[in-house]
C-alpha cells in the first residue's frame, strides 16, 4: 500500500510547541500521584519531540514473535498465544498520563473500525490497579480491555528485547505471527496512521 499517509508515518515528528501543549493538558489535569512524581523526579523517562515517531518494520527485519499476557481489569486472563493469526494492537498507558487521555478517543475509534476485521486491541496499564483502570475506561469511553501490569511487569518485560517500552503512550502493531510490525511512540495523532498500519498488517499473509 502506498499513499501520502505512508510517508507521513515513516518519520512523524511533533514540534516542541505541540508537545508542550499536550503535556500542559496532561499535567494540569493530573493530581500528584506516584506516576507523576516519578516523572517529575526523573525516574520515569517522558517522551520528547525527537522520540515522537512512527516506524513500520519490513517483514524480513522483524524480530521474534512476542508472547505476552496477564490479567485484565475485569479479572479475565489473556495470552497472545491464543490469538495467533490475528493482528494485535497493544497500547501502553496509565490513567494520569496526559497524552494517554488525549489519544483515548482515537484509539477507541480505530478499535471500533477494525474490531470485525480479525484485530485484537489490548491495553497494558503499567501503573494502575483495576478500579483506576475501570474508571478511566468509563470516563473516556474505552471498550477494549487492558492488562494490569503494575505489579508483575510481565507484559512490559515480554517486549523488552524487541521493542523496549520507555515511556507511555506507546502503541505497537503485531502481525499475524505475533511480531512487532509497527511502533508509534507518543499519542497516535488522530486515527488515520494507526488505521493504515493495521490495514497493512492485515494485508500480509500469516
Amino acid at each position: 500500500m502506498s499513499s501520502p499517509a505512508r510517508s507521513r508515518r515513516d518519520v512523524l515528528r511533533i514540534g516542541a510547541g505541540a508537545l508542550a501543549g499536550v503535556l500542559a493538558v496532561g499535567l494540569s489535569a493530573c493530581a500528584p500521584d506516584p506516576a507523576t512524581d516519578a516523572f517529575l523526579n526523573g525516574k520515569e523517562k517522558a517522551y520528547t519531540a525527537d522520540d515522537l515517531r512512527v516506524v513500520e518494520i519490513p517483514a524480513d527485519k522483524r524480530g521474534e514473535p512476542v508472547v505476552f499476557g496477564g490479567t485484565t481489569e475485569s479479572g479475565e486472563k489473556f495470552s497472545s498465544a491464543d490469538r495467533l493469526g490475528e493482528v494485535i494492537v497493544v497500547n501502553f498507558w496509565y490513567a494520569t498520563c496526559g497524552p494517554c487521555r488525549v489519544e483515548a478517543k482515537d484509539l477507541e475509534a480505530v478499535w471500533q473500525k477494525h474490531k470485525g476485521d480479525g484485530v485484537v486491541f489490548m491495553g497494558v496499564n503499567i501503573y494502575d490497579q483495576a478500579a483506576t483502570a475501570k474508571a478511566f475506561a468509563e470516563k473516556y469511553g474505552v471498550t477494549y480491555p487492558s492488562l494490569l501490569d503494575a505489579d508483575s511487569g510481565q507484559a512490559k518485560l515480554a517486549f523488552a528485547k524487541v521493542a523496549p517500552i520507555q515511556a507511555p503512550p506507546t502503541t505497537l502493531v503485531l502481525d499475524r505471527k505475533g511480531r512487532v510490525a509497527a511502533r508509534i511512540i507518543g499519542p497516535i495523532d488522530g486515527t488515520s496512521i494507526l488505521s493504515t498500519l493495521i490495514a497493512d498488517a492485515l494485508e500480509e499473509k500469516a
